[in-house]
């Protein structure tokens, strides 16, 4: 089966899995059994986010376990849930006051599951609605509507939990805002660039707020307004006024906003900065600009904001995010947030700029990669200084399932590695306070199994990561396959340790893939979509390795990097050989999910073997120019033939792979980057490299050898 460019989104669309119930299953002798002469209950007067909750469950249960049950409105819910048989309540700690009496965070929830009866009770309408929500969980993981009697009290450990939409570039219909609030995430970030606008058009943000609520969601400004005066001018009150006050005045229901320099950079006074926006920064300046600078007059800056955001929100979350300087020295960095405003968000990314040794080069961790779990001294000194003042403390981690190691797949099937991260979040909760977490950027949220491990770990009881990834393999892909998948898991988890982040690679191969150009003479960049945000303006196809005082030459790097990479393969091709097994000992029902799993695996393996051959490539140039005979540089020109042959056959491998699966191949930013067409588009650039650009470098060596 083949699916045409954006089907995947029809996946995303189903939320509640059809017929997820397996009948050969039995119940135990203590379990509680739901079916059809079971009815959910609220009250009378529920919110419509309980009430939306509810006939959510009816559906859950309709469509995954095939039973039908009432939906029911009582006058007082209390009685009901204590009078009434076969019913499963929702309400709130304020309906059922005895039940709640000990929940005091926001989206905890209290399960009780005794004598025909489930009770959720939530904190508040959040909490009644991932009550509910993990009750579905429960029945999931049992493949059956069978619930084993429990009492527990569950508390969420971080929130918020914010991502972007991986249906496509600030696009979230209903569907997908139901599934991430079923994954637990609470809030969802929007580009704005203006009243009503983002950077790809005009959206009724009023009207995505109203959504989100009813699914328990709030919806944070990720900012691209301009800030084109400094703080400090006269007419700077009304023109922030005119734009950050103008924005909340329209939507007041806006959580907050989160301020990353590059994004809403100013005009500071700083003498380590150009003092100006970079569009209007000097030419050749051997200074940054102010948004890549921790500037002393940041401070000024964020009450600005400040007090025209919070006249019309009080209590909007002002995040502040450090993204850009990380590089930075340590006491620039550190100077800054000690003069920050206490009321303020600090925002930092976990894993950056951390400088790592591999034999004998030093590499730096670019934005962003799961291969380092983090955290980063850059993190790790602004957490503690955050902590030491009292400011609440977020991180950007990716633990949505994605980083930039690979730009066009849904997620990074790794989930030790992943849980290895969750591990070290959990620590710096402890240690600094770190309460909010950024899971994803503009490369989106897909709903995985990574999704349902990040739920275990950011609530409270968890279990272990060890028992979690053995029931939702047991439960995704069959008894008997899950011992198999769980090996590939391993292996994939160990394999990208080996991956080494840099810009040129996350710039360029491992953005795009197999459909990344071999250049040899002519440029070559591959065509974008005209309604992309960025297309290839984030690809770079000019391939040579990045330098900075912070990481060994690239030169010296490259062999090292290449190593690595060839280790990472032929682990990640033993989880692939896992899968084969595994999808031979899958039952019927469950064999499909580990071909989507089998594909995902095999897409990044085409990955690896273009990024491989493209270093192969690009030491091969640099060689080529210093061959003094012609025999030597014809020696590299048939080395880069045969590479160049090569490349086509994994291009040509990767084409099914995108074409079964429309998801491969695409990014919301950049939109398709290694579809079908573009893997077409990669093989004939090549092949007039191997046609065209060689033959016409030979005929230049003739005529060398002839004079």
């Amino acid at each position: 089966m083949m699916e045409r460019n954006y089907e995947f989104r029809r996946r995303l669309n189903v939320v509640h899995r059809p017929d997820r119930r397996d009948y050969e299953l039995h119940a135990q002798p203590d379990d509680i059994v739901i079916d059809g002469t079971w009815s959910i209950i609220v009250d009378q007067k529920a919110s419509p986010l309980v009430l939306n909750v509810a006939k959510d469950l009816q559906d859950y249960l309709f469509t995954s376990m095939q039973i039908s049950v009432l939906l029911r409105k009582v006058p007082d819910v209390t009685v009901a849930a204590h009078s009434q048989a076969k019913v499963i309540v929702l309400a709130t700690r304020d309906e059922l006051r005895e039940t709640g009496a000990a929940l005091s965070v926001s989206r905890s929830y209290r399960v009780i599951i005794a004598d025909d009866r489930v009770l959720i009770c939530g904190c508040d309408a959040h909490g009644a609605a991932q009550g509910s929500y993990y009750l579905e969980d429960l029945m999931n993981l049992r493949e059956s509507p069978f619930l084993s009697p429990q009492d527990e009290i569950r508390e969420p450990i971080f929130s918020p939990r914010m991502v972007h939409s991986g249906w496509g570039l600030d696009q979230y219909p209903d569907s997908h805002l139901n599934a991430m609030a079923h994954s637990g995430i609470d809030a969802i970030l929007l580009f704005v660039s203006g009243v009503d606008r983002t950077p790809t058009g005009y959206m009724d943000f009023n009207e995505l707020v109203d959504r989100a609520e009813t699914f328990g969601l709030d919806v944070y400004v990720y900012s691209y307004l301009e800030s084109a005066l400094h703080p400090s001018e006269p007419e700077a009150e009304a023109y922030y006024n005119s734009t950050y006050g103008e924005i909340f005045r329209h939507c007041p229901r806006f959580k907050g906003v989160i301020l990353v320099g590059e994004s809403c950079e100013f005009p500071s006074k700083d003498e380590h900065t150009t003092k100006a926006l970079r569009k209007h920064a000097p030419p050749n300046s051997s200074k940054p600009s102010p948004g890549w600078w921790p500037c002393y007059d940041y401070p000024e800056w964020l009450e600005m904001i400040q007090r025209t955001v919070r006249q019309h929100r009080p209590d909007a979350d002002i995040v502040f995010w450090t993204y850009n300087w990380g590089w930075a020295p340590e006491k620039d960095r550190l100077a800054l947030i000690r003069q920050l405003p206490q009321d303020i968000t600090l925002q930092v990314t976990f894993e950056m700029f951390e400088q790592i040794k591999r034999e004998q080069i030093t590499s730096v961790c670019v934005d962003y990669t799961v291969s380092f779990e983090g955290p980063g001294q850059y993190f790790s000194s602004e957490a503690k200084v955050a902590h030491e003042r009292g400011i609440k403390l977020y991180t950007m981690c990716n633990t949505g399932g994605l980083t930039w190691d690979f730009g066009v797949i849904p997620y990074e099937p790794v989930p030790y590695q992943w849980a290895r991260r969750h591990e070290a979040l959990h620590k710096a909760h402890q240690d600094w306070g770190l309460s909010g977490l950024m899971e994803s950027h503009h490369f989106g949220w897909w709903p995985s199994f990574l999704s349902d491990f990040a739920k275990q770990a950011y609530w409270s009881p968890r279990a272990t990561a060890e028992v979690i990834d053995e029931a939702i393999a047991c439960r995704d892909y069959g008894i008997a396959a899950a011992p198999l998948v769980l090996a590939a898991w391993q292996d994939w988890s160990e394999a990208i340790r080996d991956y080494i982040p840099t810009n040129e690679d996350q710039y360029g191969p491992f953005r795009i893939g197999p459909s990344y150009p071999l250049v040899f003479k002519r440029e070559a960049t591959p065509p974008a979509a005209w309604h992309a945000m960025f297309g290839t303006l984030i690809l770079n196809t000019n391939y040579q390795p990045t330098e900075s005082p912070r990481k060994s030459p690239g030169v010296q790097r490259i062999d090292v990097e290449m190593s690595s990479l060839q280790r990472m393969k032929e682990r990640w091709q033993k989880g692939l050989l896992a899968l084969e097994q595994a999808e031979a000992a899958a039952v019927a029902k469950k064999r499909g999910a580990v071909q989507e799993l089998h594909r995902l695996g095999a897409f990044i393996r085409c990955c690896l073997q273009t990024t491989l051959h493209v270093k192969q490539w690009w030491k091969l140039k640099q060689a080529l120019p210093l061959q003094t005979t012609s025999e030597a540089a014809n020696g590299i020109l048939d080395e880069m033939q045969e590479i160049a042959e090569l490349e086509i056959a994994n291009a040509e491998a990767a084409i099914p792979l995108v074409e079964a699966d429309s998801r491969l191949g695409w990014e919301p930013s950049m939109e398709y980057m290694t579809d079908a067409a573009h893997l077409h588009w990669k093989i004939e650039q090549v092949r007039h490299v191997i046609d065209t650009e060689i033959p016409a470098y030979r005929q230049s060596l003739q005529l060398s050898d002839t004079h």
